[in-house]
């Protein structure tokens, strides 16, 4: 499986900031806020991984990663020239994606849960062997704001409907999906909504109309936030730091993270640490790395 991660867009919704700055970059408490979905692509063992980006931030991104050298991982940058729907995503990594099955994410969503990696892998494993495609459901209040899955009364998928006016249920679908190598195919057949946009829920719709689609619940236990307002930035950073301060350990490392998959040694991870000396995500790595000899 590969990783396609959404991460262009115009931000509007975080004006002034995002005239000069992707909002990708701004920080989530004490890491980019791209860090945060590049982690859950590491947690699920996807190495090779596709950023779609806006021409003028495609720079900074390659100096943020490089093409994945340091994590052990392959990173490609593909540039949307402006944003036509979170679907055309899919349509512009075709060549990226081949034959191989896909986990695609929002590079503005972000997920907490203890048993998230083993919630995921099952949606993973479930893609690759049986095909189809895997989604995930988060209850909300505001369910007019969402893409919302409505079940009926034996728990089965009834209708996705983008934002809608009259909302059957308030489950709202996440920004993470598994798909098989047949998205490509049903992105470019889904006909431009009243916005103009190739939404991404058209694209579900089409694998549930098929019998192809299966949605996960995170209910109780899980976190999921929308960064992409002001009230929701401040709001996922006071979590993440409560969460670090409280255990000492760092969320969405990603080095620590490639360590413990085995991608890069503990000399790699020494190196880097070297590297970010005097800084407080260096100390960080030098416990990690003390903890492991």
């Amino acid at each position: 499986m590969k990783g396609v991660i959404l991460a262009g867009g115009s931000g509007t919704r975080l004006y002034p900031t995002t005239q000069v700055i992707n909002k990708h970059f701004v920080p989530i408490y004490d890491k980019p806020m791209i860090y945060y979905p590049m982690s859950v692509m590491m947690m699920l063992k996807i190495r090779d991984v596709a950023l779609v980006v806006n021409p003028q931030d495609k720079a900074g991104f390659e100096r943020l990663f490089g093409h994945g050298e340091k994590l052990g991982m392959h990173i490609e940058y593909l540039v949307q020239q402006k944003p036509n729907g979170l679907a055309e995503g899919l349509v512009l990594a075709e060549d990226f994606i081949g034959e191989d099955s896909i986990c695609y994410m929002l590079g503005d969503n972000i997920f907490f849960g203890h048993d998230l990696p083993n919630v995921l892998g099952k949606a993973k494993a479930e893609v690759e062997g049986n095909g189809g495609a895997y989604v995930f459901a988060y209850p909300v209040k505001d369910p007019e704001r969402f893409g919302i899955v409505a079940f009926n009364d034996r728990g089965e998928v009834q209708s996705i409907e983008e934002k809608p006016k009259e909302p059957k249920s308030n489950w709202a679908v996440v920004g993470l999906y598994f798909y098989d190598k047949h998205a490509v195919k049903v992105a470019k057949g889904v006909k431009p909504s009243e916005r103009g946009e190739v939404e991404i829920t058209s694209v579900n719709e089409a694998y549930l109309r098929g019998g192809k689609l299966k949605v996960g619940l995170l209910g109780r236990g899980f976190a999921w936030f929308d960064a992409g307002t002001y009230d929701s930035f401040i709001e996922t950073s006071e979590f993440v730091a409560t969460l670090e301060k409280r255990t000492g350990l760092m969320i969405s490392c990603l080095e620590e993270i490639a360590y413990k998959n085995g991608w890069i040694s503990i000399k790699e991870l020494m190196e880097i640490a070297e590297e970010l000396k005097n800084t407080d995500y260096g100390e960080y790595l030098k416990e990690v790395i003390e903890d492991a000899l």
